[in-house]
């Protein structure tokens, strides 16, 4: 009886840690957002159009996704725990973190503002997922077919983005730009990148599996 009350707390102890982290990382991801924000609107830039210039980019998009996951796994709503749910935010955010690393960084000089946002959205939600993932995801339930099922979401900011840019002439990112590299190009960097992010989703899903017979051998 006196192992099971042991073992509960325990359970009990890691749930405050993982809820105390999620709140960390939603903070962090909704920060950047809204300092991103201000630093556009005190450029000058109105509200609604600071909104809209902020929803064309991916790293946006995926650090709302990051925020709103980990405010309901802050509020304890176990659902936002799935291991499904959880592996395709990572991946995604790990996604921001890579990108910004070997084709965006140095690319603009920020400052103020736009510096910390961007240390917020490209560095720091990246790796404090994936310590909550490495420290409190439920381990072994990852399936193979899941990455198929994450690479819909860059997919689809990828047409997203390209509808926008031929509206309004500008595109967000560099590897993506029509009207700079022409649209072959930009198809064979989009597939690349789908190519290396299913792969690197197969990579997640066996890892989460050899964690999790180590973890019960």
């Amino acid at each position: 009886m006196q192992d099971g009350v042991t073992g509960e707390a325990a359970l009990q102890g890691m749930d405050r840690w993982a809820r105390a982290l999620a709140v960390l990382i939603a903070l962090a991801a909704w920060s950047g957002i809204a300092v991103h924000f201000h630093a556009l609107v005190s450029g000058g830039v109105s509200w609604p159009a600071a909104l809209w210039a902020l929803l064309g980019y991916f790293t946006i998009t995926t650090n709302l996704l990051v925020a709103v996951v980990f405010t309901a796994i802050a509020a304890g709503r176990a659902a936002w725990r799935s291991p499904w749910l959880i592996g395709g935010t990572l991946l995604n955010i790990l996604l921001v973190g890579i990108i910004y690393a070997l084709l965006l960084h140095g690319l603009r000089e920020l400052t103020g503002g736009s510096q910390l946002a961007n240390v917020l959205l490209h560095r720091v939600t990246p790796l404090l997922v994936t310590v909550f993932w490495f420290a409190f995801a439920y381990k072994g339930a990852l399936a193979w077919r899941y990455p198929l099922l994450w690479v819909i979401y860059p997919i689809g900011y990828f047409l997203y983005a390209l509808a926008r840019g031929a509206i309004e002439g500008r595109y967000p990112y560099p590897f993506i730009n029509v009207v700079e590299i022409g649209l072959a190009q930009t198809l064979i960097n989009a597939a690349l990148i789908a190519i290396g992010f299913v792969l690197a989703g197969e990579a997640l899903v066996w890892f989460d599996r050899w964690w999790a017979v180590r973890a019960r051998g």
